[in-house]
C-alpha cells in the first residue's frame, strides 16, 4: 500500500464533483452528483452559481477559491459542470460540450419542462459519461448504444419474470383443481 506523495508523473486527474441543469436563478432541475459530498454542499454551490456569472460575459468558466464551474447556456438554463481545481479545463470542457448535446436527444427539447419531465433519462446518460466524477472515454453514440442495450436487458429481464409469474399462476390454479 502506498502512503508517500505521488511521483511527479503521476497526474491529477479531472474530478467532476457536480453535473447539473440549472435554471438562469440558479434553480436545480437536474443535478447529479459523482462524489462523496453532503446535499446542502451541493445546493450551496449551485445557488451561489448565479452570482458568480456576470451579464454578458464572453467565458465559460469561473473560479471559486475550492471548485471551477464549467458552464453553457442554454435558452433558460444552465448546463453546468463543477469539478475541482486541479482539473484540466480542456478536458472541463470537453466533458460539459458533451453533457450539453444529450439534454435534447434524452429530454426531447431544451426547456424547462422537458428537463423535469426527462430527469431520470438525463441523469443516465450522464451517469455512462462519468462515473465516480472520472470522464469515461464515449462519444454521444456510445452513450445511446448502451442505454439502448440496458433498456434491452431490461425488457430481457421484465419478459423472463412476466413468464415466471404465468407459470406460478399455471402451477397454483393446477394444484387447485388437484385438491378440488
Amino acid at each position: 500500500e502506498y502512503m508517500g506523495t505521488p511521483p511527479s508523473s503521476v497526474q491529477v486527474a479531472m474530478v467532476v464533483l457536480c453535473a447539473a441543469v440549472t435554471t438562469r436563478q440558479g434553480k436545480a432541475l437536474v443535478a447529479r452528483q459523482f462524489v462523496q459530498m453532503s446535499r446542502v454542499r451541493i445546493e450551496g454551490l449551485l445557488a451561489a452559481f448565479p452570482k458568480l456569472v456576470g451579464a454578458g460575459k464572453q467565458h465559460t468558466y469561473v473560479e471559486t477559491e475550492n471548485v471551477r464551474y464549467v458552464y453553457v447556456p442554454l435558452e433558460q438554463m444552465y448546463m453546468l459542470v463543477i469539478t475541482n481545481r486541479s482539473s484540466n479545463i480542456l478536458e472541463d470542457l470537453e466533458t460539459l460540450h458533451l453533457l450539453a448535446k444529450l439534454i435534447p436527444e434524452y429530454c426531447l427539447g431544451t426547456t424547462e419542462a422537458d428537463v423535469t419531465v426527462h430527469a431520470f433519462d438525463l441523469v443516465n446518460a450522464f451517469e455512462e459519461v462519468l462515473t465516480m466524477g472520472y470522464r469515461d472515454k464515449v462519444t454521444q453514440a456510445q452513450v445511446k448504444t448502451q442505454l439502448l442495450m440496458e433498456s434491452h436487458e431490461e425488457k430481457i429481464f421484465e419478459m423472463m419474470q412476466e413468464n415466471r409469474m404465468r407459470d406460478a399462476e399455471a402451477a397454483r390454479v393446477k394444484k387447485m383443481k388437484e385438491l378440488v
